[in-house]
């Protein structure tokens, strides 16, 4: 009796990474219970399913005839037989199941390049499916990098597009700052030579080239700045627009200081002195007390900021002899304080250059001698300083509070991390003080890679600046054998902010007609232009009504809360004459809310960031005023309004002022005279006696309306005396054919033929209240008429008018 061959396992597993060819995968293996040797050895093996990619050799070793593809087909199951040498077949057959595993590269998976934001959407996360792939290596220490690149993009991140003025006004700074770099204006000129950049946001970029650009802040701003406690705060980029960053070996090759601001102050009783510069990688302050007694002081701070060709603010509070700097918001304690020993006094007068300091001629001997003359310094300057410069200013008084510094510099856009309560345990994360670099550090992948999907950008601008902002993720690993520990590539992508959503600005509640008598606008505070002035702002935005059973989509506009930053009136036509006419503006409104204000003949221009609620109490506090008796025709304003610096404008809401001069004599009859005798020249000159007709003035006009009123009074009394004229010669004619034999016919007047013409405005006068002159009174009216026999073809009312028209 022979026995069948039976397999050691019914079933038998595997697994093996795709895209190879392996010499063995599994070995399956039968057993024989037969004694001779020819039944109870195990001849060949046999898969008996169908088109499968595995062979199998004589000895049960199983192999693949393909690379396999784990996403063609993840699991491969088949069954095998085995044959003993008498050809006896297995009793039971085996099943065999390989598992294809997708190959293994370590690294990150699930890496997006292009990453969008759409502006207003508060956080978003960067990597939401991004995880860590090692291929089962042991690692002990994981430390990733996120980089966000937002240097292109204003002072090297997304900020509050409004001047540097008005963002001091929203952090909350203590007002009382003198701009020592002003836009150039004919009130500023000493900026005008100096060439200017572009820049995204609202801010004015000077430009120094280390030699001839120097700003001489003139005397009368100095004179303001003395004293010994004072805040200096700038925004510094050294180079220039498109230097590279400096590198190990060039940092500190400049010999010479750089001197970015350089002052001499008269205060009461002595004279300060100091100066603020760069050299290399180092940052200093002289400081002079006072330069007849005290000692000089130089703080010195080493920073990599100084030299990196980077935006950095400086924040540099004084309050001798204390010294607080302030370098994008973090504090630095100076290296290095020491007394510089006897040198040379200062002129004594007091000037400041910006972007250098002076060297007068002889000053060895003008100084000793203390002979530099009033007004006569050398033209030559030393220590220039190279690169770009803003928002530079001064603020006497008590230093800035740190918050206040924090927010000055804030980015409204950067990296931060969502939920600090998930981060898992043995995690760490680290954000710069500017938010573009983020590092987290761990030993867990499972925990690190639920860290990373917590990485997030934000913008907290409703108007964000549209653009790129380059991504990069650099990975640190370190395994237990460092010299097969893995190594990463760096990862680059992008992020893309879209165009937000342009705000709708809308003034409304004004004219467009603007009608008063000249008396009002000729009082003392004149007529407000604006009283009723309402501004909205509001979004525009597509939206989705698919989901509502709507076809296509639609626009939704939702009221914002807005800041605006400018208002302007204009009159149209020619500039105002200030010699009879002005605009006024409640100024104790505008003074209390810090707005700044222009006022010339050509515009009234309001500006500073504030709420829309307080640009139209200041606007509907906006007079126009005249002198006496200096009304003209008509006078037209326009007004606007923006925000974020001009980047978006409202409608221009044009308003028609009318003066009203003319009412008080409109209504008097002899300008009821006056427009007879234009339309009816039969009239005689004559019989206007003793009225005034009015006197023609250049600036003098009747109004639109009452012009349309007169107009159509006349034109009814004309058809009333026409239709009067005209019944009177038809009864003449009826009455002349039924007398037959009537005896003094000729000369007696037909009371049958009488018609009263009643003036129509009579009502209108007296409805406007307006009384006719005191003088004549007590006169009668008188009418004559001649018979019909006499000319009837010439017959006519005659109306014999005295001051009192009231009767005919």
């Amino acid at each position: 009796m022979s026995f069948p061959p039976v397999f050691v396992e019914r079933r038998y597993e595997a697994s093996v990474p795709e895209g190879r060819l392996f010499d063995r995968i599994v070995r399956v293996e039968a057993l024989d219970a037969d004694c001779s040797p020819q039944y109870s050895q195990i001849c060949f093996y046999d898969i008996i399913t169908p088109n499968v990619p595995f062979a199998i050799d004589n000895d049960g070793n199983i192999k693949n005839t393909e690379p396999l593809d784990s996403k063609r087909q993840r699991v491969h199951t088949f069954w095998v037989t085995a044959f003993d040498c008498g050809k006896n077949r297995a009793q039971a057959d085996a099943q065999v199941v390989v598992t294809v595993k997708p190959s293994c590269k370590p690294g990150w998976i699930g890496w997006a390049k292009r990453v969008e934001y759409t502006p207003g959407s508060g956080s978003i996360p960067l990597f939401p499916s991004l995880h860590l792939e090692t291929c089962e290596e042991t690692v002990w220490n994981i430390q990733a990098t996120v980089e966000l690149q937002t240097g292109h993009i204003g002072k090297g991140c997304d900020r509050d597009s409004y001047s540097d003025r008005s963002v001091r006004r929203l952090c909350g700074a203590v007002r009382g700052e003198v701009d020592l770099l002003p836009p150039p204006s004919p009130a500023a000129n000493w900026t005008s030579a100096l060439p200017t950049l572009p820049s995204s946001d609202s801010s004015l970029v000077f430009s120094f080239n280390g030699s001839n650009h120097v700003a001489v802040v003139p005397d009368a701003v100095v004179s303001a700045l003395s004293g010994d406690h004072f805040t200096l705060q700038l925004w510094m980029r050294r180079g220039g627009a498109n230097i590279q960053p400096a590198t190990p070996q060039t940092r500190g090759s400049r010999k010479e200081e750089e001197t970015i601001v350089c002052s001499t102050v008269k205060n009461d009783d002595s004279i300060s002195h100091y100066s603020l510069s760069v050299h290399g990688c180092r940052l200093s302050l002289f400081y002079w007390p006072d330069v007849s007694a005290a000692r000089p002081v130089k703080f010195l701070w080493k920073l990599e900021q100084v030299c990196d060709s980077e935006w950095h603010h400086l924040s540099l509070s004084v309050q001798f002899p204390s010294v607080t700097l302030y370098v994008d918001g973090v504090t630095f304690d100076p290296a290095l304080i020491h007394d510089n020993g006897a040198i040379p006094n200062p002129a004594p007068r007091q000037r400041m250059l910006i972007g250098a300091c002076w060297e007068p001629e002889e000053k060895q001997k003008e100084i000793l001698n203390n002979t530099i003359p009033e007004g006569k310094d050398s033209v030559k300057y030393v220590g220039g300083y190279h690169g770009l410069l803003s928002g530079v200013t001064v603020r006497p008084g008590s230093v800035e509070p740190h918050s206040v510094v924090e927010c000055l510099y804030a980015c409204r856009e950067g990296l931060d991390f969502g939920d600090l309560e998930t981060l898992g345990s043995g995690m760490k994360v680290h954000v710069n003080p500017s938010q573009s670099v983020l590092v987290l550090e761990g030993d867990d992948i499972e925990s690190f890679n639920r860290a990373v999907q917590q990485v997030t950008y934000r913008n907290s601008l409703r108007f964000a600046t549209p653009g790129v902002r380059p991504l990069k993720l650099t990975t640190s690993l370190r395994c237990f054998n460092e010299e097969s520990c893995l190594s990463l590539k760096q990862l680059e992508g992008y992020l893309v902010v879209l165009q937000p959503d342009a705000p709708q600005i809308s003034l409304s509640g004004v004219g467009p007609h603007l009608a008063r008598p000249a008396p009002e606008f000729e009082g003392p505070r004149g007529v407000p232009l604006f009283p009723e002035l309402r501004i909205v702002c509001s979004l525009s935005h597509a939206v989705n009504t698919a989901a509502q059973g709507m076809e296509g989509g639609a626009l939704m506009s939702d009221a914002v809360a807005h800041t605006l930053d400018g208002c302007e009136v204009q009159p149209l036509g020619e500039e105002l004459n200030p010699e009879r006419e002005e605009l006024l503006v409640d100024m104790d409104v505008v003074r209390e809310r810090g707005l700044e204000i222009i006022n010339t003949t050509a515009y009234i221009a309001i500006t500073g960031a504030e709420s829309i609620s307080v640009y139209e109490d200041v606007l509907r506090s906006v007079h126009y005023r005249l002198a006496k008796g200096s009304a003209r025709f008509e006078r037209r304003f326009r007004l606007s309004c923006s925000e974020m610096n001009g980047r978006y404008t409202s409608n221009e809401l044009t308003l028609e002022v009318n003066f009203l001069h003319s009412l008080d004599s409109l209504y008097h009859p002899s300008h009821l005279l006056a427009s007879q005798q234009q339309f009816h020249p039969l009239h005689h000159a004559g019989e206007l006696s003793g009225h005034t007709l009015p006197n023609p003035h250049r600036n003098s006009v009747v109004p639109g309306a009452a012009t349309v009123i007169i107009m159509v009074c006349v034109g009814f009394l004309v058809v009333m005396v026409i239709l009067g004229v005209f019944r009177i010669r038809s009864i003449h004619r009826r009455d002349e054919g039924a007398r037959d034999g009537a005896k003094e016919g000729g000369n007696q007047w037909d009371d049958s033929a009488l018609t009263i013409i009643v003036n129509p405005m009579e009502s209108y006068d007296s409805r406007m209240g307006i009384s006719a002159d005191t003088e004549g009174e007590g006169e009668e009216e008188e009418e004559a008429a001649e018979s019909p026999e006499d000319g009837s073809d010439d017959q006519r009312i005659i109306k014999k008018e005295g001051r009192d028209a009231r009767r005919y």
